[in-house]
This record gives C-alpha cells, sequence and structure tokens, in this order.
C-alpha cells in the first residue's frame, strides 16, 4: 500500500468529493488534513492514482496517537480489493484493540470472514443512518429572538469537562483529550444559561461531521437542539465544510430532528462501527 502525501491528499480528496455520501467518513478526515488542521491520521490507498480502496489510521509515527483510541475507517469502491487489502497486508493493526469506523455495513460479512482468517474476534459497536445536507438552501431554520441569539456562541477549553461527562462515549481521559482537541480545531456551538454556562451544545468531529449534540434534562423542551443544528450547519457551509451527521438506528429523537431539518439519506446506505480484539 501507498501513505500519501500532501499533494497526493489534496488529489484524493476531490476523487471522494465525487463519491458522497458514501465516501463522507474518509472524505471528512481528508478534509480537516488539507486545511491543516492537527491530525494523528495517516492515509493510505491500495494503489495511485486510480485507487479502489483508501484507508485513514493511526499514523505509528505520531507519538499522539497513543492519547487516543485506536480508530481506522476507509472507503472501497471494490469489496475484493478491500479483502485483499486486509488478508495479504497490515493495513489493520490485527494484534490490538481497535474501532473500524463509519464504514458500508454490506461489507460487514467480509470483514467477518478476514478477521476469523485473522484470528481476531469482532462485535457490532453501533449501527447508523448517514444524514447530509448537499444543498444548504433546503436547511429549515427556526425563528430565533433576540435574546436566544445573544447566549450564541463556541465551546472552549472551559467546557471540556461538562461536555465528557455527558457524552454516551465520554467519561475517560482518552475522551477528555479527544473533546479537548476537536473544541481547538473545529467548529463548535452553545446556547448558555445566565451565567455563561453552556446549557445545550453540538460539535464537529474531526471527520466533520455534527456530532455530541446534547440538551442538559433541565433545559430540554426550549427547541435549543434545532436552533444549534441549524446555526451550525450554516457556519460549517460558510466555512467550505461538508454538511452531514451520523445518527444511531435506535436514536429516533435525533434522526427525526435532522430529516425535519432539511436533512436527507440514501435509503440504500447503511454505516457501522466494528470493534476489534475487544
Amino acid at each position: 500500500m501507498k501513505v500519501l502525501n500532501k499533494d497526493e491528499l489534496q488529489i484524493a480528496e476531490a476523487v471522494l468529493l465525487k463519491h458522497i455520501p458514501k465516501s463522507l467518513k474518509v472524505y471528512g478526515f481528508l478534509h480537516g488534513i488539507n486545511r491543516n488542521k492537527a491530525t494523528i491520521l495517516e492515509v493510505l490507498v491500495d494503489r495511485w492514482p486510480d485507487f479502489n480502496v483508501i484507508i485513514c489510521r493511526p499514523d505509528p509515527k505520531n507519538k499522539r496517537a497513543q492519547e487516543f483510541m485506536k480508530k481506522v475507517t476507509y472507503y472501497s469502491t471494490d469489496e475484493e480489493a478491500l479483502r485483499t487489502v486486509l488478508t495479504e497486508e497490515n493495513a489493520f493493526d490485527w494484534r490490538t484493540y481497535f474501532i473500524v469506523g463509519g464504514f458500508d455495513f454490506s461489507h460487514s460479512s467480509m470483514l467477518k470472514e478476514v478477521s476469523s482468517y485473522r484470528e481476531v474476534n469482532n462485535r457490532v459497536f453501533t449501527l447508523v443512518h448517514l444524514l447530509y445536507l448537499p444543498d444548504i438552501s433546503q436547511l429549515l431554520t427556526p425563528a430565533i429572538d433576540s435574546e436566544l441569539e445573544s447566549r450564541i456562541s463556541s465551546l472552549n477549553h472551559s467546557h471540556v469537562d461538562l461536555v465528557n461527562k455527558t457524552w454516551k462515549f465520554g467519561g475517560n481521559k482518552q475522551s477528555f483529550k479527544n473533546i479537548q482537541h476537536l473544541i481547538d480545531n473545529f467548529p463548535s456551538c452553545c446556547i448558555t444559561d445566565e451565567e455563561g454556562q453552556p446549557v445545550s451544545w453540538i460539535l464537529v468531529y474531526d471527520y466533520c461531521a455534527m456530532g455530541m449534540l446534547y440538551t442538559l434534562p433541565e433545559h430540554r423542551g426550549k427547541g435549543y437542539a434545532k436552533v444549534l443544528v441549524s446555526t451550525i450547519a450554516k457556519r460549517l457551509h460558510t466555512e467550505g465544510y461538508p454538511v452531514y451527521c451520523f445518527i444511531e438506528e435506535e436514536n429516533v429523537v435525533s434522526y427525526k430532528l435532522f430529516k425535519n431539518q432539511g436533512f436527507i439519506e440514501d435509503p440504500s446506505y447503511r454505516a457501522a462501527w466494528f470493534e476489534f480484539n475487544f
């Protein structure tokens, strides 16, 4: 496999743009890397320039990679090419725990076969809907009065602990560092109370998807989530980011929220996260 250099990453991003929405997670990673966002990843392809498989994985030369959970993602237009890469080459480090996230769920049988061949156990971590907004004019924007508008701002370092404690996948040192990294490098949005403390917020992951949308229980039912989704979506569009999110299949409330605000999905496509060596 070939590790892409700076110029090749620019070319690969343009190629992946043509394969949206299925390529969105890898595209999002490259979008951030190509705009000088801090990263611990390296990007590989099965061949160049006409690649069938592109993989984002922790860079073994990056010392900071050990501070974060070991996460891998890929996009492939050819399942057999992907099978070959995973079977015959060291595309994944099968020796330790890792998560493959945001991949096409239609590849799940093949991934299970390869992991069995590698004598590595696996399980579904989560299944998700991929919702995206290809046309910003389709975004449905809630009315925002001047008082509420004055309480919309961005998150900062003093808010990391709060977000970490309330995030479904948070509560540990690795997630704390991850959230701090996201707040430092990517857009975020929150609504504060009278004392300036966040009561509702949304972040953007390092693959440029919106996530961690949360409202404190005592502040729910006020439409804050709609305001945050609308606000961050407009900002992302203005700054050239893709506008999309992953919603877990059981999260019916969030799914309806994004659909009602104009987001769409490819009904034939599902994405998934798998754990290996757990």
